[in-house]
């Protein structure tokens, strides 16, 4: 085998829009508007028409989307959050942004998302108590979808507000309903890694709700409902007029880029469905997963990523430590009273493989072929 195959490969990804990339950005330096502008404008227009929603804000980045999102709804210091801790720590981060407590949720062993049994009886437990929870933020993970209509139910059923954190689910759909489309809110992140990324930090909150996206809208920019005259405590987060620019030529090309991503996880499951050693990642019936990660399950992890890493083949752990186990999070106010045995149980055992649209069949095969020798 010549050469390392990657988790990811950035310049291969933007090869073929670089041309495109480079005009949008001579454009803005050109036009000389560097914050704001028809740009943001158009890119937030242009997402809310892909996500199927009313309203796009564009902000600095994920976690301050999520955070704002937390705010717009009105959520104060001490209110209770539920959230799953196996996810970015950004999720729990933006908890904290807003002086919120994260209170945590187990996931469903087979799609690793929240349980909605595990939901429940979280809700259940600090309704008895005289600070219930105000929140959810169900995770879609891996580009996976939450179980979200069984999680729409719980939030009616207990008077909880919806925040889905999408960072990881560009284009990821129940039926015909992209996520994003489902909570009272959603944030997404467009970090370069992710399905939809920029060239640096960027982040969007969607909303078919007009006076959360004016909430939201306001919180961003200083709290501003007009210029220079702060109606409420706000921040600084703006999506960068030169990202929003470059996320509008990429965009275009979102949908094959993860059809390109199924067609690797696709090839990887015919390939490695014969290993009884490996647990594959499951994807729903009614379900489109777009593989942010294609993430397997072994208990002999630890060994694969040494003998994959001999073969020059990259893999990494999304997320080696659950949230919850973390000292920040330990030393920090967060309720843990329900078993978060599945959370623990998968973070021993996870392991990412690439499956970004730049890698060819070949490399694929390469990697499928190495997981092989491992195992015999």
């Amino acid at each position: 085998m010549s050469g390392k195959i990657s988790m990811t490969n950035l310049p291969t990804l933007f090869a073929p829009y670089q041309e495109e990339i480079k005009q949008a950005v001579s454009k803005v330096i050109d036009a000389g508007i560097y914050v704001g502008g028809l740009e943001v404008s158009a890119f937030e227009q242009e997402w809310s028409m892909f996500t199927r929603v009313n309203h796009t804000v564009g902000v600095g980045n994920g976690t301050d989307a999520l955070a704002i999102c937390l705010r717009a709804l009105g959520i104060q210091a001490g209110d209770k959050v539920a959230t799953v801790s196996l996810s970015a720590v950004a999720t729990a981060t933006a908890i904290h942004l807003a002086n919120a407590v994260p209170v945590w949720v187990d996931i469903a062993p087979s799609t690793l998302t929240m349980c909605p049994g595990s939901l429940q009886e979280v809700l259940h437990l600090h309704r008895q108590t005289p600070n219930p929870i105000k929140a959810i933020i169900p995770v879609h993970l891996y580009g996976h979808p939450a179980d979200m209509h069984a999680i729409m139910a719980l939030a009616r059923q207990y008077d909880c507000a919806v925040v889905e954190d999408c960072a990881q689910a560009h284009g990821a759909a129940i039926g015909t309903s992209l996520c994003g489309s489902f909570g009272d809110m959603a944030a997404f992140s467009f970090y370069p890694t992710k399905n939809l990324g920029c060239i640096g930090d960027g982040g969007a909150i969607c909303t078919n709700d007009d006076s959360l996206a004016s909430k939201a809208r306001i919180i961003a920019q200083y709290g501003w409902k007009e210029r220079n005259f702060s109606v409420i405590p706000g921040q600084n987060s703006r999506l960068d007029t030169l990202q929003a620019a470059i996320l509008r030529k990429r965009l275009p090309y979102l949908s094959t880029e993860n059809n390109r991503r199924r067609e690797l996880a696709s090839q990887y499951r015919q390939r490695l469905n014969d290993l009884t050693q490996l647990v594959l990642p499951l994807e729903c019936t009614g379900c489109t997963h777009v593989y942010h990660q294609f993430v397997i399950r072994t208990k002999q992890r630890n060994q694969l990523m040494d003998f994959l890493a001999l073969r020059t083949i990259e893999s990494q752990i999304h997320y080696p430590t659950p949230i919850h186990l973390q000292p920040a999070f330990q030393t920090l106010l967060s309720h843990r009273q329900v078993s978060l045995i599945n959370t623990e149980l998968a973070c021993d055992t996870l392991v990412s493989i690439p499956v970004h649209p730049a890698l060819s069949n070949i490399e694929a095969d390469q990697v499928s072929q190495a997981i092989h020798d491992f195992f015999q």
